[in-house]
């Protein structure tokens, strides 16, 4: 038991250390920092790069997927203004970390993804965690999730030249969506404001997703 606690102290402070470093970089909220530093990182890579987790670096995952550096989430998650917020609707749930960070966030997370193993993989992540509010669905995510819209916020977790308009038609009026759009050869972290008058937008910084896929992967 004692082993245990020592060990878990010792994650615990890495997961502190990751979000100071992530926080010379970004400006986080209190909620964020405390989001990442609670959040053990080390149980979302492959097995192989364990000794990587608590680095800024994507990693690659199965399936030709990567998870995104910490920073680039650090930057998406801060984008969204959780605060006050209830519901968020995540398109491509890799991993799962991303889910993880935004569960202490929202009271309700919904996250999809499209190859199943990797939504397999995150679920028994999430249970691992005991992240109870994770709700995750297989399903090509460009369609969103029309059973618990409208959502307070949507993150769009892969690159696009264009958000599909029914993931609008999913957001609340006075909500926000957070996507890497591809501008050229380029991907930007675009944050998206639905309102009385319709979406603007607002370019943020620059990022590199995995380019989103048509239809689900078994």
């Amino acid at each position: 038991m004692l082993k245990e606690n020592f060990q878990e102290k010792i994650i615990l402070q890495k997961c502190h250390n990751l979000a100071s470093e992530i926080a010379d970089y970004v400006n986080l909220t209190p909620a964020i920092f405390d989001a990442f530093a609670k959040t053990q990182r080390e149980l979302f890579v492959p097995s192989g790069f364990k000794h990587h987790a608590y680095k800024l670096d994507a990693l690659p995952m199965a399936s030709s997927q990567w998870i995104s550096s910490p920073l680039t989430v650090a930057k998406m998650t801060e984008a969204l203004d959780a605060k006050d917020c209830d519901s968020v609707l995540e398109i491509g749930c890799g991993s799962g970390y991303q889910a993880a960070i935004l569960s202490r966030l929202f009271r309700r997370v919904f996250t999809i993804e499209r190859v199943e193993h990797l939504l397999q993989e995150a679920k028994e992540r999430f249970k691992m965690l005991n992240l109870v509010n994770i709700h995750a669905r297989f399903d090509d995510g460009q369609r969103g999730w029309r059973d618990f819209a409208p959502y307070d916020r949507i993150l769009f977790s892969a690159s696009t030249p264009k958000v599909p308009e029914n993931l609008f038609d999913q957001l609340k009026l006075g909500g926000v969506l957070v996507a890497p759009i591809e501008v050229g050869e380029k991907q930007i972290i675009t944050k998206f404001y639905k309102n009385e008058d319709g979406i603007t937008s607002k370019s943020l910084d620059s990022c590199y997703f995995v380019p989103v896929k048509d239809g689900v992967k078994r």
